[in-house]
């Protein structure tokens, strides 16, 4: 018989007190949990201008400028949205604000001067010279532009109806008037007195302008009236919101898998029924081939390794 052994068994380990510290609740302080159910507690502060009712020309603009990218732009039309850079179109509106229209009161200064100069028996234009101004309007301008008078049109991209301004770049390029298409008719507006003008134009600087005049007009005429029949070529529009290109990557990326797929599958059927892909011999280098050689076994050099092995032991 075997004596049991003097060892004792160990004991099973009690189970770990948790080291961590409970913490007293305070029973004078009771918990409310909210509940942002509908009629309950006040929801939390977020972004909510996506459920702004906006006013009605706000969204009026909105779903034109949206309509503008996503339908087919003729290049009529779609010529406005190539104005003229920032630096050349701050030159040309700092050479036009050196020929501002009167205001009323300086107009009416300028006619009692003409006035007290007609009484005394003098001129009136010896008295008070009519200044160089910018002309405005659109029928004025459009006068101006067919009596080719004008030396530099500016039009507004953003006339409404833009039917108004459609035909000034054509009839620019008709009878040779450099022309800009530039940023805001508000902007234009400006020069003249006015809320907005569509166009602009000057017939006449002085003398101390004529060089900066010839810098503009040719920096301008190399963006619109030699690029005219290019820009004409080129239809707006057409771009794509981000669920439609989301859309079609989606469908291209099911497209590429399932093709990938099909081609696993050929290549497995192939390899399962046994069909090998054709092999590729590599022909041998004919250099150190004489002449007599090449003329005797012509055939040689166009066949495979085997006949060119078989025509060089023959020789």
């Amino acid at each position: 018989m075997t004596q049991p052994s003097s060892k004792k068994v160990a004991p099973a380990p009690f189970a770990a007190k948790s080291s961590k510290s409970t913490t007293v609740k305070n029973p004078l302080l009771e918990s409310t949990p909210k509940n942002f159910g509908i009629g309950q507690s006040i929801q939390p502060k977020r972004n909510l201008s996506r459920f702004v009712k906006w006013p009605e020309y706000v969204r009026l603009q909105r779903q034109k400028k949206i309509l503008s990218l996503r339908l087919k732009v003729p290049p009529s039309i779609a010529q406005f949205n190539y104005t003229l850079d920032k630096n050349t179109a701050a030159q040309a509106f700092k050479l036009f604000n050196k020929y501002r229209p009167e205001t009323p009161a300086e107009k009416k200064e300028r006619l009692t001067k003409e006035a007290a100069a007609v009484a005394e028996g003098k001129s009136a234009k010896d008295a008070s010279p009519k200044p160089v101004v910018v002309k405005y309007g659109l029928n004025h301008v459009v006068s101006l532009i067919e009596n080719k008078k004008a030396k530099l049109v500016l039009i507004a991209n953003d006339v409404d109806p833009i039917e108004l301004v459609v035909f000034l770049p054509a009839l620019c390029k008709k009878m040779g008037i450099p022309y800009a298409i530039v940023k805001g008719k508000a902007r234009l507006g400006t020069l003249v007195h006015k809320k907005t003008s569509s166009v602009a134009a000057l017939t006449e600087v002085n003398s101390a302008d004529e060089g900066e005049l010839s810098k503009l007009v040719s920096t301008i005429n190399a963006n619109y009236l030699e690029k005219y029949d290019e820009n004409k070529k080129h239809w707006g529009g057409g771009v794509m919101g981000s669920k439609a290109n989301d859309k079609l990557a989606k469908r291209a990326k099911a497209m590429a898998k399932s093709k990938n797929h099909t081609n696993h599958n050929q290549n497995k059927k192939a390899h399962k029924n046994g069909i090998k892909k054709p092999k590729t011999y590599k022909y041998p280098s004919l250099k150190g081939v004489d002449a007599k050689f090449r003329r005797n076994h012509r055939y040689a050099l166009h066949g495979t390794a085997k006949a060119l092995a078989k025509a060089r032991a023959a020789n």
